[in-house]
């Protein structure tokens, strides 16, 4: 499995939002990153939880953390495991007092999960293998890829991938 990071939240040029994670070590993959689509409130949520901004209401994922809290449990880990006819599948792993428990999740929200208490985001490396894009055809964090090419021609470049794509290929 590869480490991976929440690089980004955008929307492709359909309007539908996708999640980029690339590897936490450059070395692991660090050419390519992950594009997930999710639906616009998991995005919200991710966002909210990246952010470490609020809501004025807790969300549904704030609920899951606040009950696994009281429940003395705690998310040791989240994994995309695999893909299966273009449909992203997660796992949350939990520390429970009866022991370790895995659960099924949505990669979206086993995200939004993790993300709220900094649990560790891993990829199968099949699915990084299959369903990752070059590096360099976004901007990751400010940096700027060595490519040479200036951010008009990245921007395009990733435009055209995004518009080739279909989003049930990576749907999650």
């Amino acid at each position: 499995m590869i480490r991976v990071r929440v690089v980004g939240v955008a929307l492709d040029p359909a309007q539908q939002h996708v999640i980029l994670l690339s590897p936490a070590d450059p070395l692991a993959d660090g050419e390519r990153v992950l594009p997930v689509w999710i639906g616009a409130q998991e995005a919200m949520s991710i966002l909210v939880a990246i952010e470490g901004t609020g809501s004025p209401r807790p969300l549904a994922h704030d609920l899951m953390t606040a009950m696994l809290g009281e429940l003395s449990a705690s998310v040791s880990r989240v994994e995309i495991t695999h893909l299966d006819e273009g449909t992203f599948h997660a796992r949350v792993v939990l520390d429970t007092p009866a022991g370790p428990r895995t659960f099924d999740a949505r990669p979206s929200d086993a995200i939004a999960l993790g993300a709220r208490v900094d649990a560790p985001l891993w990829v199968a490396e099949t699915v990084f293998a299959e369903a990752g894009v070059p590096r360099d055809a976004v901007e990751l964090d400010g940096e700027e890829p060595d490519t040479g090419r200036g951010d008009e021609e990245r921007v395009a470049e990733f435009r055209r991938f995004l518009d080739d794509v279909d989003p049930d290929d990576f749907q999650g």
